[in-house]
């Protein structure tokens, strides 16, 4: 069995812009979040339902892409057990402070070389002000701007090979593999793993690049379908680049909307409804060639720039 629940959720997403201003007023005033805070050139900002202060560090870079993913662990004693497990594998690269709100990370890599990080320590956020909700139960009050998103709900990278990154999450990390796409060749195109009872916390999908380290997109959780509209209308006002949706995925039944912010960087706005992964001997589902090739749920083909946009973009290829 894999050391299942050690690592108790994705935290935080660190996502890096080369246009800051723009991009902070996108997740800010488009996506509804709150600014907790800045360091350098990074700027804290989070989802009003996460109980860290952070839900993305947005930080300016000279391109766009996903800096650093923190990992929560679940006890200081799992913390332990992973890092000798990442250390065992020759992925490690060692502790660090962490940022305002949380302890110390040690921080490695994936095999595709992706930066992450597990931590256990953190503060839980106070609200103050006007911030305070109205349920005590509710980590911040409701901003009522914007979309609104409630909580991080996924991360998708693109990957050289997403089985090789599969098996690490699910071997060293305690992951679970709930839903694949497996090619006639018998490759692994796409995986989708979880920690949680959430259907997926982490894919990865196949780079055609052939380039490793990428992002396809980071997602946001919101209430329900109409959110998702809802969210589409607003980027209609603010000029938000829809890419396709609103629509209802067939991999994990999500509903979704695809958008590119400022910098280029793909997010998805989710709706997952109530699907949970509860058996603790969940198979994964297989999806062919065939299968996929019917486009998402009610037949809405898959966008073509869906398989050749990636951050940092790679020069005549997309």
């Amino acid at each position: 069995m894999p050391p299942l629940h050690d690592i108790a959720h994705l935290a935080h997403i660190e996502l890096l812009t080369h246009k800051p201003e723009e991009s902070l007023d996108f997740f800010v005033r488009y996506l509804g979040m709150t600014e907790n805070g800045s360091s350098g050139d990074s700027v804290f900002l989070r989802a009003w339902d996460d109980y860290e202060n952070t839900t993305i560090k947005l930080t300016a870079a000279p391109q766009p892409g996903v800096g650093r993913t923190n990992f929560r662990a679940s006890t200081p004693e799992a913390l332990q057990r992973r890092v000798a497990a990442i250390e065992a594998t020759g992925l490690g690269r060692g502790w660090q402070d962490g940022d305002p709100g949380y302890g110390p990370v040690y921080v490695f890599t994936d095999p595709d070389g992706h930066e992450m990080g597990v931590y256990y320590e953190t503060e839980w956020y106070r609200p103050e002000g006007d911030l305070k909700p109205a349920l005590k139960n509710q980590a911040q009050a409701y901003p009522g701007r914007g979309v609104g998103v409630r909580r991080i709900d996924h991360i998708n990278y693109l990957g050289v090979n997403p089985k090789e990154n599969r098996d690490f999450f699910v071997d060293t990390l305690g992951a679970m593999t709930t839903e694949q796409i497996v090619l006639d060749s018998g490759e692994i195109a796409g995986t989708w793993t979880t920690f949680t009872n959430q259907g997926y916390n982490a894919v990865w999908t196949k780079d055609r690049t052939g380039t490793s380290g990428r992002l396809h997109h980071i997602s946001f959780a919101v209430d329900s379908r109409d959110d998702i509209i809802r969210a589409a209308d607003l980027a209609l006002e603010h000029g938000v680049h829809i890419e396709t949706g609103p629509h209802k995925h067939t991999i994990q039944q999500s509903f979704f909307l695809y958008v590119w912010e400022p910098a280029g960087n793909r997010i998805e706005l989710d709706n997952p409804a109530a699907r949970l992964v509860l058996a603790p001997d969940w198979q994964p589902v297989d999806w062919s060639e065939a299968e996929r090739a019917k486009g998402q749920a009610w037949g809405l083909q898959t966008i073509s720039t869906f398989h050749t946009h990636g951050t940092p973009p790679v020069e005549g290829q997309e």
